[in-house]
């Protein structure tokens, strides 16, 4: 069996972590496309959602919502998509994508072919998605 990616690296710039989770920005071209593009990964490897305890459910949806709330705040795009897929990589996480309705593969989700070249968008830097998310996280 091969290693498991997510348990192995981990899976793009950390912008927070606690004892069970952790938020990381997702780098490269992923990342130039849609800036703001973070992902909540589980710490521990488990598949599914439904492997967790309830009140570890309840703690990693909160933060998949302050990670919401701070793409938000930080780079305003006209819509979030979330999504868990998980099929290369079975190791539970989150994506967190801002999209907006001109961006490369707009209205497809962001996997399928581009439908047009990546418009030019500022990056945010690393310390105000931090700070957005850690405030997130307070409220």
């Amino acid at each position: 069996m091969t290693a498991c990616a997510l348990c192995v690296d981990q899976g793009g710039e950390l912008l927070w972590q606690d004892e069970r989770c952790r938020v990381v920005r997702v780098e490269g071209a992923e990342g130039a496309a849609f800036p703001g593009y973070c992902r909540v990964v589980w710490g521990a490897h488990v598949r599914e959602l439904s492997d967790l305890s309830r009140a570890d459910r309840h703690h990693l949806l909160e933060v998949v919502h302050a990670v919401e709330r701070a793409v938000r705040e930080v780079v305003r795009p006209d819509k979030i998509n979330l999504a868990s897929l998980g099929n290369l990589v079975p190791h539970l996480h989150w994506h967190v994508i801002p999209r907006w309705r001109d961006d490369s593969h707009f209205p497809a989700p962001i996997w399928a072919e581009a439908a047009r070249a990546v418009p030019a968008r500022p990056l945010p830097a690393s310390a105000d998605l931090a700070a957005s998310l850690l405030a997130a996280l307070r409220r």
